[in-house]
């Protein structure tokens, strides 16, 4: 057995399929979306060579970098929620009363779909007849306001929702890497006299430090290319004060049916993920002899 699992072409064979799905499923259309970028194109009829003319273009689209900023607003807020994620874990983890209860709650977002959760906080920011505005108005505030329907706010309004539904998602992962600390470890540094926080900063952190970094990539990449939530609740609106990369894709490709500008918007959102993944990956990469 071990001769044969040592040949390469038994090793190439049982690659192959899996290697060719990758290639057909993501390699394949990330080429073909590059290349649409280069044309003049309506998504039916007959494309037209343009060059880059679409990327330039793109370039000085005032509406594009403010769709940029806003998900890149999206994916600091998400990240800087891990922080509140990484201690309810801790919490979870410490066997406090009732964690086990916690834990299904948390997950619930997560069983939900996108459409049932956006259709679930429409219904919490209604401007008249949503539970947020009641509570307000029952507390004395008069006039409060139309959260996705006021530009100022649309934006921090759909941040929350985004943020509460991925929430048990991360818990897990963190209180699962924490639960595989070994318990020798957090005995023994208790016998030296170490506190509860100290064991969390010394003992705990450093050791799950590798799957922290793993989520600030998920975190952060996947608020970057973030789309159907948004398009539910407020399509971009009002106004683009919502609108994130993907929703603006989605306008010039469906609504303006320019899907050649829009796959230039599609290939340009890649290289910015993988550009932001490439950053985070040096900086956590930099912090490694922190810990």
């Amino acid at each position: 057995m071990n001769n044969v699992m040592s040949n390469k072409k038994v090793i190439a064979l049982y690659v192959a399929p899996a290697l060719l799905l990758i290639i057909a499923l993501i390699y394949v259309p990330i080429v073909q979306t590059g290349y649409f970028g280069l044309m003049k194109w309506n998504g039916i009829g007959e494309k037209e060579f343009i060059g880059l003319k679409n990327y330039a273009n793109l370039l000085n689209d005032s509406l594009f970098w403010k769709s940029a900023l806003h998900s890149f607003l999206l994916a600091l807020f998400s990240a800087l929620s891990l922080i509140g994620y990484l201690f309810i874990s801790f919490i979870l983890a410490s066997k406090v009363k009732g964690a086990d209860l916690l834990r299904k709650i948390y997950l619930i977002p997560m069983l939900l779909a996108s459409v049932a959760i956006a259709q679930l906080w429409l219904k919490i920011y209604h401007p008249t007849n949503g539970i947020l505005n009641t509570l307000l108005v029952s507390l004395g505030i008069d006039n409060p306001p139309a959260w996705l329907a006021e530009t100022d706010l649309a934006l921090y309004a759909i941040i929350i929702p985004i943020i509460w539904q991925y929430a048990g998602f991360y818990i897990l992962i963190y209180y699962a890497a924490l639960k595989n600390i070994p318990e020798s470890l957090i005995e023994a540094a208790k016998v030296d006299g170490a506190t509860s926080l100290q064991v969390a900063l010394k003992i705990k952190l450093p050791l799950i430090m590798n799957v922290i970094k793993v989520t600030i990539v998920l975190a952060v990449v996947g608020s970057l290319k973030y789309f159907d939530l948004i398009y539910v609740m407020t399509g971009g609106g009002p106004n683009g004060a919502s609108e994130v990369m993907a929703s603006y894709m989605y306008q010039k490709a469906f609504k303006s049916f320019d899907f050649g500008y829009a796959s230039a918007v599609g290939f340009f959102l890649l290289v910015i993920c993988l550009v932001v993944t490439y950053i985070i990956r040096r900086l956590t990469a930099a912090n490694d002899d922190i810990y």
